[in-house]
Formats: C-alpha cells, structure tokens, sequence
C-alpha cells in the first residue's frame, strides 16, 4: 500500500474514534479539522495513486463527514434558489 492510501486509512480510523467521544459542539470543531487535513490528503492520493482511488477516498471522507457535506449542499441550494 502506498504511502498516500496508509496516510488515508490513518485519517479514516482517527475520524472514527474521534467520533466514539462526546463533545459539547457536536463534533464540529473536530469536523473541520479533518476537512482541512483531509483535503491535501486527497490530492496526495490522487497524485500517487490517480483519479480512481482518489474517488473512493473522497466518498469515504463524505460517508464519515455526511452532515458538513449536507449542510454545504443545503448552503449552496440556498444561494442558487437566492440569485433567482
């Protein structure tokens, strides 16, 4: 396994054991941690590994990040149905 893929599973289970905790801010503060980590780390697998992986990365960080990935899509709805 590639370094960028070992440096994605490690990611992955510190997300979910993050998530086995409680927290007074429901997890947010911890969510856009792992979003500002998360996101070179997927262009490091893309990098090493190509689009493909890259891809499966992806939908695994937004399987375990689904609320912020809801709630930017909510936002963005807001602002298309706003510029109407």
């Amino acid at each position: 396994m590639t370094l960028s893929l070992t440096l994605a599973a490690l990611w992955a289970l510190i997300a979910n054991l993050r998530a086995m905790f409680p927290s007074k801010d429901n997890h947010w503060r911890s969510a856009y941690v792992l979003i500002a980590v998360g996101i070179p780390l997927l262009g490091f697998v893309v990098y090493e590994n190509g689009p493909w992986w890259g891809l499966g990365v992806l939908i695994a960080g937004m399987s375990i990040l689904r609320y912020p990935v809801l709630y930017f899509g909510c936002w963005l709805g807001r602002m298309v149905r706003h510029k109407k």
